[in-house]
């Protein structure tokens, strides 16, 4: 996500870096940072007052005179990013007695519908039972979508036919969830327009009326850019709107409406949307955020999914594993498994500090999803002897297990080679401290280990080329063309 701001703020901040420090070319620098928070579909004034109060502090007397002026800058930067988008309080209003209804509401096509069920599975997750309740009447089948979602997280659904009214659908589910005392949040899913109206004002208007939600939030496509940030404003000024959900922020290549929302409509971003699963939302924290933008990755960020999405006594197991050296193919199996459970393995790299560079630097790291799906192919098709001992396989069995899980022998022994590295690699790594396991991971990108495909598409790029001159043919051709030069001249005497 917001691959083109972080490319545009770290050319600009580079250029900063790489210039003896002076007034003009401070100016110049921000220049550059500004435009590139206006290609990034950032909001014009916001960009502007932004660079403003940015330019205030880098010209002051402590920063041309600090020892690194050009690090300085770049924590300004940091910390303005911060509180452009924050400060953030992503808490809901759980009471200790009584329901809390929170009203979701937003466009057609924002992910309204999805949001709902991601935000019902995080409360079931945090011990608060939620109900769904399918107040979306206008479009056709938003109802059963509900229910879908509501029977796929395991929470109790309440709809009515389409030919009712939300407002009593909204009441008639409020009425099911007070007779059911385990129910601790009812979450309202309802309707949307293509664009802001006066019909849907009018509706959503007399919803929180008599309904009184103790929270309103409103779905915004991340990927609309200033479309999300104009929504929000008007919805914000006809329901005063508690938060906002910026949805499909995984798609967003700009960065726009995270960096603007907040500073149009005074309405914090309190969630992101960050895939399609129902298992993908997340806390909005600005100085993650502001940590990701610049490249600078998001350890606070990385942590929390790794405890969502990985058993805590697995991993401990997986780790003495390595320590006494007994790291096996079916526990790579399982390490890669995990991986793929928090999220898309790029994103995932940029969340480790200095690694998002190196990840945008290796070109040929074009595919590890599918990478990592190949690796557990060939796994598979080994037996538990060969999985555990992968020293046994011999060529035969190459073939065979190249045959079972539809690759190249090739794949396979390259597999292997990259196992045997890694592991003992792995097995150095946990005894390491923090800092020394940053520097042999880097070391295990440099090598190809955290993409153990790329050697493969190395080896097939060099095949296409044809051989590779080696000191010994280098030495063959010269004789050869030495007796021919002899050959013609014994020819011309």
């Amino acid at each position: 996500m917001f691959e083109g701001i972080t490319d545009g703020l770290k050319g600009a901040l580079s250029f900063i870096d790489r210039s003896r420090l002076t007034e003009g070319n401070i100016r110049e620098g921000l220049g550059q940072v500004r435009q590139a928070l206006l290609e990034a579909d950032v909001h014009f004034d916001v960009a502007n007052a932004f660079v403003e109060r940015v330019t205030e502090q880098a010209l002051g007397e402590r920063v041309l005179k600090s020892i690194r002026p050009s690090e300085q800058i770049v924590g300004i930067v940091h910390q303005e990013l911060v509180e452009l988008m924050g400060p953030v309080d992503a808490s809901l209003p759980i009471r200790r007695d009584g329901l809390a209804v929170i009203m979701l509401c937003g466009l057609q096509g924002s992910g309204k519908t999805t949001t709902c069920g991601k935000l019902a599975r995080l409360l079931k997750q945090q011990g608060h039972l939620p109900m769904l309740v399918a107040a979306d009447l206008q479009r056709p089948a938003a109802i059963e979508q509900l229910q879908v979602i509501a029977d796929q997280i395991d929470v109790p659904c309440y709809t009515e036919t389409a030919d009712s009214s939300p407002l009593a659908v909204c009441r008639n589910g409020l009425k099911q969830a007070k007779a059911n005392p385990e129910i601790r949040v009812v979450i309202l899913d309802t309707a949307g327009r293509l664009h802001v109206d006066d019909e849907l004002m009018s509706e959503l208007e007399d919803i929180d009326r008599k309904i009184q939600p103790h929270q309103v939030l409103l779905v915004c496509d991340a990927m609309t850019g200033q479309d999300a940030v104009n929504s929000a404003k008007a919805f914000n000024d006809a329901l005063e709107v508690d938060g906002v959900i910026l949805t499909k922020l995984d798609g967003d290549t700009r960065g726009g409406a995270a960096l603007s929302v907040k500073a149009v409509t005074g309405v914090p971003i309190k969630y992101i949307g960050v895939g399609e699963g129902l298992d993908r939302l997340e806390e909005f924290r600005p100085e993650g955020m502001a940590d990701r933008i610049l490249g600078m990755g998001d350890v606070v960020g990385l942590v929390q999914r790794a405890h969502e999405q990985i058993d805590e006594e697995e991993a401990l197991e997986q780790q003495q594993k390595m320590l006494e050296g007994k790291f096996t193919l079916d526990d790579f199996s399982k390490q890669m498994k995990m991986m793929k459970k928090m999220g898309p393995i790029r994103e995932i790299m940029k969340m480790i500090p200095g690694m998002g560079g190196m990840i945008d630097d290796n070109s040929e790291m074009e595919d590890p999803e599918a990478d990592l799906t190949r690796i557990e192919g060939m796994i598979s098709s080994m037996t538990p002897d060969e999985r555990s001992n992968p020293d046994r396989i011999d060529r035969a069995r190459r073939n065979r297990i190249a045959r079972g899980s539809g690759s190249d022998p090739a794949d396979v022994n390259n597999l292997i080679k990259q196992f045997d590295a890694m592991s003992g690699m792995m097995q150095q790594m946990a005894g390491m401290g923090m800092k020394d396991r940053m520097k042999a991971v880097k070391g295990m990108s440099d090598g190809g280990m955290l993409d153990p495909a790329a050697q493969l598409r190395r080896e097939k790029t060099r095949s296409k080329r044809g051989p590779v001159d080696t000191g010994v043919a280098k030495n063959q051709k010269r004789q050869k063309r030495k007796k021919a030069r002899k050959a013609r001249r014994r020819n011309r005497r």
